[in-house]
């Protein structure tokens, strides 16, 4: 099996602005944080994000790299509404395009299945059904019992560039391993990417994947995966469940900082700098 080993810096070097991304996690959960403050100290821009959006699209809609924004929602989870997020979207940084979640998941469906759509019911007789670029499609073949021919919405496929996820462990050929309690869809993120890059708290030997925990928690396949990133803390200031939980004192500074305040004093260098600096708030918070 090839090593697919690379650092942040690697994965954000193969990324191109225009691109589209998606970003794996949930809301304030397990987020591939420390690739996207990788993605941020690069000169990439224009994107366009597919996310269960949390922190990850609150960062990158404040520094203005988000052309198109397709997403369920944009949530802290303490804190229901992200509020750099809210912001950029108030002052019409990027397009929106918002669906249901359940038609999110279908459209990684479809495009992890090279398919053009999935037939939905999710979303019909709600608002999303205002975006232009929507369709209904009718099923060609009858209810059993009514007879009747129904309709579904046309979920087309998310197709992605490239994804970014973070799981627990992973070993250096790809296959990568979530501890928690919801695998949050990471998979397809992956399987409906041109390329995937995951990032884990520890990179094991395969065979230490399914000594901490069932072979069912190897959720991602190495043939899906592009580059492996060990990046201990990595999706931090989410929770990465049970290695950590979501640190909601920091992510609460977050909520409450400008961001440019925030980005001088956190995000100005690497990835050891930003543990540093989050070190010495906390040491700060406790005198």
């Amino acid at each position: 099996m090839s090593d697919k080993t690379m650092s942040a810096q690697d994965v954000v070097g193969r990324l191109e602005s225009g691109m589209t991304l998606g970003i794996g996690g949930w809301g304030s959960r397990r987020k591939p944080m420390a690739l996207v403050r990788a993605l941020l100290r690069s000169e990439v821009t224009d994107l366009t994000v597919v996310s269960y959006g949390g922190p990850d699209v609150g960062l990158l809609a404040a520094a203005g790299r988000i052309r198109t924004l397709v997403t369920a929602f944009v949530t802290l989870d303490s804190v229901p509404l992200e509020p750099h997020y809210r912001a950029a979207r108030e002052r019409g940084a990027f397009e929106l395009r918002e669906v249901d979640e359940a038609m999110f998941m279908w459209g990684l469906h479809a495009a992890a299945n090279r398919l053009p759509f999935l037939p939905v019911r999710a979303g019909l007789g709600s608002d999303v059904m205002r975006d232009p670029d929507l369709r209904t499609v009718t099923s060609p073949y009858p209810d059993a019992v009514s007879g009747i021919r129904e309709e579904f919405v046309a979920m087309p496929a998310l197709r992605l560039d490239a994804a970014l996820v973070h799981v627990n462990r992973a070993d250096r050929a790809g296959n990568g391993q979530y501890l928690g309690p919801d695998p949050y869809f990471d998979d397809l993120f992956c399987e409906a990417a041109d390329a995937a890059y995951v990032s884990c708290e520890r990179i094991v030997d395969t065979a230490e994947l399914t000594k901490e925990a069932a072979p069912q928690t190897l959720l991602l396949q190495r043939s899906s995966v592009t580059g492996v990133v060990e990046t201990p803390n990595g999706a931090h200031f989410t929770s990465c469940v049970p290695d950590y939980g979501r640190d909601e004192a920091f992510q609460r500074l977050y909520a409450t900082t400008p961001y440019a305040e925030f980005a001088e004093r956190f995000l100005g260098g690497g990835e050891h700098a930003y543990q540093s600096a989050v070190h010495t708030w906390r040491k700060e918070r406790e005198r």
